[in-house]
């Protein structure tokens, strides 16, 4: 990969000189990025190294220093700390990440979604227009789950696109977007959304041993209707069945924002004995995962795995500690893409899959304004390490 990526990447001018923008709650994700983009660029062997096109090509890290502090009333400034003039601007912000907390009026308060995204336009706005080109790479994509209207409700995630390329962002990268149709809001602007599927099927064969990936053996479970696309691939690139659920809900009341759900229905042919893969986009407070793992149990299935890009895990672990004590659950497995917790990181059921290489791979072809086609469908390496798994060289 490594190697492939290098060839291809060294035959463009950099659209200007790197720079990452890593937010507060998002800095160690940035500074793994920029760990990778530092060896890559060092070991990188370019004739253009002395011209003009590459000057600052190498440097000791291409994170810049920026902050927003805050006043006592809990409002905010962006303030850019080195010159960004001509840059390629690369914003990392983690939206979710509940962990990062300010002062308001003397109380502690932790950042909520909304703060994220205030301190991420103050950024934006401190860079003054001076950059080449921005691009926000935001993993979780704000308020991505008010994606549609039904009767009187504001559409959050189109106005926020809209905003962010009203204030001079070229570029929006996200993953695995709660339903991608939101670039409809922006047409004509960059939009990516990037499924984690090669780092989830990686994650499992690196951590669990005797899988028998064939079609006998293994099934692919969609918990709803709305990721079935997600289901459907990595039952198609692991030639393997599909099943899903669909939620039955009670539409007289409302819970929580949402309608209940009375029921899981299972739609698909029989499971008994066979491994099961969960896909979902994330996990929230994890009750539909549980409920369809606990279903997926009593018709018999073998052991079950479930990826989700985003672990929320809102209301706790101890639901899931139950769960795979009683053998409902064998491994969670999701990304390093948000903020997760010391305790997340212990469980013996959690697997991590880090997306910091992936990530680093898309800002170097972008920075060289290169095709990230390949980078977005990875049916080839996906074949490749199921291959080594069969054949034990992993």
């Amino acid at each position: 990969m490594a190697r492939r990526e290098e060839k291809r990447n060294l035959e463009t001018i950099p659209v200007g000189s790197l720079g990452i923008i890593s937010l507060e709650g998002c800095k160690p994700l940035g500074e793994k990025v920029d760990q990778f983009l530092v060896k890559w660029r060092a070991e990188r062997e370019s004739e253009h190294k002395g011209s003009l096109a590459f000057s600052g090509y190498q440097r000791d890290s291409y994170l810049l220093n920026a902050k927003v502090p805050r006043f006592g009333s809990g409002e905010a400034k962006g303030i850019i700390l080195e010159s960004v003039r001509g840059t390629d601007l690369y914003l990392l912000v983690d939206v979710l990440n509940y962990s990062m907390t300010y002062s308001l009026c003397g109380h502690e308060n932790h950042m909520s979604p909304d703060d994220h995204y205030q301190d991420l336009k103050r950024i934006i706005a401190a860079v003054g227009g001076k950059a080449r080109r921005i691009t926000v790479i935001m993993p979780f994509l704000y308020e991505s789950r008010q994606h549609k209207r039904t009767s009187r409700e504001s559409l959050d995630c189109a106005l926020a696109l809209q905003e962010l390329v009203h204030m001079g962002v070229d570029n929006i990268i996200t993953f695995d977007a709660h339903d991608p149709r939101v670039q409809n809001a922006i047409p004509l602007h960059g939009f990516e959304t990037v499924q984690p599927a090669y780092q989830f099927i990686k994650g499992l064969l690196n951590h669990v041993s005797d899988l028998k990936i064939d079609s006998d053996h293994m099934m692919v479970i969609s918990p709803d209707e709305g990721g079935m696309s997600r289901a459907i691939y990595i039952a198609n690139v692991l030639g393997l069945d599909m099943g899903m659920f669909y939620k039955r809900r009670d539409y007289t009341q409302i819970v929580s924002g949402r309608n209940p759900i009375v029921a899981h229905e299972f739609l698909g042919t029989s499971v008994e004995g066979k491994d099961m893969i969960i896909i979902d986009d994330m996990i929230s407070s994890g009750e539909s995962v549980l409920e369809v793992a606990a279903a997926l149990k009593a018709r018999k299935a073998n052991k079950i795995f479930v990826f989700a890009t985003f672990g929320l895990f809102t209301n706790g672990l101890e639901k899931f500690d139950n769960a795979y004590k009683d053998g409902v659950i064998d491994r969670i497995l999701t990304t390093n893409l948000i903020y997760q917790t010391p305790e997340l990181l212990e469980r013996e059921w959690y697997i991590n899959c880090d997306m910091s290489k992936y990530i680093a791979y898309i800002i170097d072809t972008l920075n060289h304004d290169s095709s990230i086609s390949d980078l977005l469908n990875p049916n080839e390496r996906i074949q490749s390490i199921v291959s080594k798994y069969k054949k034990g060289k992993l």
